[in-house]
């Protein structure tokens, strides 16, 4: 089965030296998706600065198959709920 590495660089690079062996992208994709859900609910407040953070995944090659991009910005307008 084959090996994908799932990249995150926001600001410092996170770099995911085991991997994790999935079928097919179809399941490389949803894991992508998990992932980066889990990164921003856990480290949502972080990214609320406009600076782009993405995921970048890669096969065992080091190809990347598939990248995501994240931003956030509340233009300062939102009223700070804490």
């Amino acid at each position: 089965m084959p090996r994908y590495f799932f990249h995150v660089i926001d600001g410092r690079d996170i770099l995911d030296n085991g991997g994790t062996e999935f079928p097919n992208l179809r399941y490389v994709r949803a894991e992508a998706i998990r992932t980066a859900g889990a990164i921003l609910h856990d480290e949502g407040d972080r990214f609320w600065n406009g600076t782009e953070w993405q995921m970048n995944v890669t096969d065992a090659s080091g190809q990347s198959v598939l990248k995501l991009r994240f931003s956030a910005d509340d233009q300062d307008i939102a009223p700070d709920r804490e």
